[in-house]
């Protein structure tokens, strides 16, 4: 099976619940607690030499973690070392688990938002594309963590070569503007 003829098959099995059972991450969102023993399995991944399933494990685990953030709590803290993977789409796939996660447990953030805000800068352009989402997600939810970031991504709107990067860096400015002034109300 080439690996285009894999992306079909799993392209077709995301669409039809009834197959979730195949697909872990997606499972384990809807029904964290009929995939709780397969979790070590799919964190064994992480340490893959192949980028392919590590980012893939991030992906499933953050999936997971959003529903129920007590299953991957064992494995959330070496995430962050997948911030600096020599593979961009594992970095992009960091992002997304991050983003994931902080949906419904944001908290677990404090003091780790540096590392987001390196990804910014991240040489590979889709990751810079996503970066500035985790910004937004966590502003919505926590907008004290994103605070000191608020400059940074207010330079980066304005000046960033790349059109979906400075959107997502107003995007993130905005849900940080818009929780505040809730706060406040």
């Amino acid at each position: 099976m080439t690996e285009a003829e894999l992306y079909k098959k799993l392209g077709a099995l995301t669409k039809n619940k009834d197959e979730w059972v195949w697909l872990l991450g997606e499972m384990g969102l809807r029904h964290p607690d009929k995939i709780s023993a397969c979790v070590p399995a799919v964190a064994g991944f992480l340490r893959s030499g192949d980028p392919l399933l590590r980012e893939r494990a991030l992906n499933a685990l953050g999936r997971i973690g959003r529903a129920d953030f007590s299953l991957i709590k064992d494995y959330w803290s070496a995430f962050f070392s997948f911030a600096k993977d020599d593979s961009p789409n594992v970095r992009l796939n960091f992002i997304w688990s991050a983003e994931n996660i902080a949906t419904n447990t944001p908290d677990v953030y404090a003091g780790f938002m540096d590392v987001f805000a390196e990804l910014l800068r991240d040489p590979d352009e889709k990751v810079r594309m996503e970066a500035p989402e985790i910004f937004r997600v966590l502003g919505k939810r926590r907008p004290q963590f994103v605070e000191p970031y608020i400059r940074l991504l207010k330079k980066i709107s304005e000046i960033d070569a790349n059109r979906v990067v400075r959107i997502h860096a107003s995007g993130a400015i905005k849900a940080t503007e818009a929780s505040k002034s809730k706060t406040f109300l």
